[in-house]
């Protein structure tokens, strides 16, 4: 057991200075002082630290993208210290425009392999296109039997997609809520929308049009273009979560596209970030040269900074974008929070937001400000 003294405490709301007492890899208490035989805990002081729930990042590539610019431009898979060194500690791994070099199997046993090295990891099932890839028989099947899989993803409105009918996407999604309710799992859809001229349209109709509850549809790259971003405004006002891509964005600053959003009348609680990470991008360079790199994953935490320091909100406001808003978009109840009975997962910054310290699980794995060694190849 560790127990956390003194810390400042935004769960994401502010609970105040308080300790918190961890063991199992869960939260077992939070009062303002604890009184416990230390000779049983390992002491953790927190004194003149913030400390927020784990970061979530919902939408990262954990083996690595296709490459959009043949063989060459595949990118490599991420590494746990990697993760920490951003604050994240519970992730989803998905596969992208590549379903035949990439595979489903790879993704889960990376997210295994990531789990049984202290973070939290989940994935989805297929890729952009139709038909649709799974471990087992069915997306339903997947919802069911395979314990990572929470969800589907899928593409419109990109060149790069299969152009899924409506009936395809119901029936996708049926395969996931009922999936979901028989293994009490929430279950998303998880949409990629690409570039076309027909944005969220379809996203539109699934809900006004056939009535399919909003909660089931999660649509991601929301920021690629204004008129998407309209769209995807009303989505948010309907009680949709829209996401914002903070690391593949061909906008530097995604924390103002918040802003927009909160002054066009949409709530906060109805957004989130994740960062597309080490998805596979390319520039041209001055020299009229084509570079490849591959997308940043520390960019979630980045712009939440921005959104404090440069937009004005207050740290219990941005903070939701990566820890419970993601949670709740999931439905992974034990997580982006702290509270008693959920997961022990922290991240503890000074008062200028430089990240200090990292807790997953119960486990310590980042102090002052450098990850601890993994047993990384």
């Amino acid at each position: 057991m560790k127990l956390i003294k003194q810390a400042k405490i935004y769960s994401p709301a502010y609970l105040g200075v308080k300790d918190i007492l961890i063991g199992a890899g869960k939260i077992l208490a939070i009062e303002d002082q604890i009184n416990i035989d230390l000779k049983l805990v390992e002491i953790f002081d927190a004194s003149d630290k913030l400390v927020v729930p784990g970061l979530i990042d919902q939408h990262i590539h954990l083996t690595g993208a296709g490459g959009n610019h043949s063989f060459a431009s595949m990118t490599s898979e991420l590494q746990i210290s990697e993760l920490i060194a951003c604050g994240t500690t519970t992730v989803v791994g998905l596969l992208g425009t590549d379903g035949t070099t990439r595979s489903l199997e790879s993704l889960y046993a990376k997210v295994k392999a990531l789990e049984q090295q202290g973070i939290s990891g989940y994935m989805f099932s297929n890729y952009y296109g139709l038909p649709t890839i799974t471990l087992m028989d069915s997306i339903k099947d997947d919802m069911v039997f395979i314990d990572k899989v929470i969800g589907c993803k899928i593409a419109i409105s990109d060149v790069r997609s299969s152009y899924p009918s409506d009936q395809e996407l119901l029936r996708i999604l049926t395969q996931i809520h009922v999936g979901g309710l028989l293994a009490g799992k929430g279950g998303i859809l998880h949409v990629h929308l690409g570039g076309l001229n027909t944005g969220m349209n379809q996203l539109m109709d699934l809900v006004n049009k056939y009535n399919f509850p909003i909660k089931y549809i999660s649509p991601t790259h929301v920021g690629r273009s204004k008129p998407l971003f309209e769209q995807a405004i009303e989505f948010a006002k309907m009680g949709g979560m829209i996401d914002i891509t903070t690391g593949a964005s061909k906008y530097d600053e995604p924390y103002k596209q918040v802003l927009y959003a909160l002054e066009s009348g949409a709530s906060i609680d109805q957004m989130t970030f994740s960062s597309d990470g080490n998805a596979g991008l390319s520039k041209i360079d001055s020299s009229g040269c084509q570079v490849l790199f591959k997308a940043p994953i520390d960019q979630n935490l980045a712009q939440v900074k921005l959104l404090i320091k440069n937009g004005g909100l207050h740290i219990s406001e941005a903070i939701k974008l990566i820890t419970s808003n993601p949670a709740k978009n999931l439905s992974l109840n034990h997580k982006g929070k702290i509270e008693v009975g959920a997961d022990a997962d922290f991240c503890f910054f000074n008062d200028e937001l430089d990240l200090l310290e990292v807790i997953a699980k119960g486990k310590l794995m980042m102090v002052d400000g450098k990850t601890l060694p993994f047993n990384e190849v």
